[in-house]
């Protein structure tokens, strides 16, 4: 299908609570998009892994960023088309200080999902491959001193950590090699330097042939930043952080009142209908 536009929204706290499904009017949102030409997708921290089931329940049938713009998904032929990962010897690096900080850590992988010996994240994984087929579930592994001993390992692009020291997290942030947001209270994203969903979307766009005058993104938290300030249009939850409200061109409801739907009917379809 030939698209005029593309709306790129975030998951968790925008367009679905974590660990729920897309609620129905949120569904309906989404498919009023596609029958108005708009392309969407989804721009995640999530791993690749973790997006697959509501690609499927939602048509997505275009490239979904994830990984906060580390990767890029292809959800019709269920595989990765890009992944912009951490240089293995700054890898080691990190990793060797986060077992011996025994930080909570979760580490995506365009092979599976690994976590720390003190990683909580491991559960969620679970419940999520409860909920799909076999063969759609996430290949799960631990990566503790002896993985890191290995003289090969995976290549990783991006680490989840839930509430690490505050020195560490200014360590992180003050390291030019590394990307560091926060995606929600307590959880920080750290990347390779120069990854962010404003870039993805704006690449995915050109990739689509879609102007990028005709841009959408909708978000809540530090992550999505970029992605607002990128697109031509940008969409905050009524209770998003407030540097991701001042970005915002346009303030909705929040995500447990289908905030999202709203954005879609009220501003994102009239601004559509205006362009041609």
């Amino acid at each position: 299908m030939k698209y005029n536009s593309i709306l790129a929204t975030d998951m968790d706290y925008t367009l679905l609570m974590p660990g729920r499904d897309v609620t129905p009017e949120n569904a309906r949102a989404v498919r009023a998009l596609r029958e108005n030409g708009v392309a969407f997708t989804l721009a995640t921290g999530r791993s690749s892994f973790l997006v697959g089931k509501y690609a499927e329940d939602l048509g997505i049938d275009i490239p979904i960023i994830t990984g906060n713009g580390g990767a890029l998904y292809d959800p019709v032929a269920k595989r990765d088309l890009m992944s912009k990962d951490i240089p293995e010897a700054k890898f080691r690096t990190l990793m060797e200080t986060m077992l011996s900080r025994k930080i909570d850590a979760t580490i995506y992988s365009v092979s599976g999902i690994y976590f720390s010996p003190d990683s909580s994240r491991r559960a969620f994984c679970e419940d999520y491959n409860a909920g799909v087929a076999p063969e759609d579930r996430i290949p799960l592994f631990g990566f503790g001193g002896d993985e890191l001993a290995r003289e090969t390992i995976p290549a990783f692009n991006k680490f989840l950590l839930i509430a690490p020291p505050e020195d560490f997290v200014a360590e992180l942030k003050a390291d030019k090699n590394l990307t560091v947001v926060s995606s929600a209270p307590a959880f920080y994203d750290v990347m390779t330097a120069d990854v962010s969903k404003g870039d993805a979307l704006l690449e995915l766009a050109d990739y689509l042939g879609i102007p990028r005058e005709n841009t959408f993104a909708s978000g809540d938290s530090e992550n999505d930043l970029t992605m607002l300030e990128s697109a031509a249009y940008g969409i905050a939850m009524a209770d998003s952080d407030a540097d991701v409200i001042s970005a915002a061109s346009f303030v909705t409801s929040t995500c447990e009142e289908d905030g999202f739907a709203r954005a879609v009917f009220d501003y994102v379809i009239p601004k559509v209908r205006s362009f041609t």
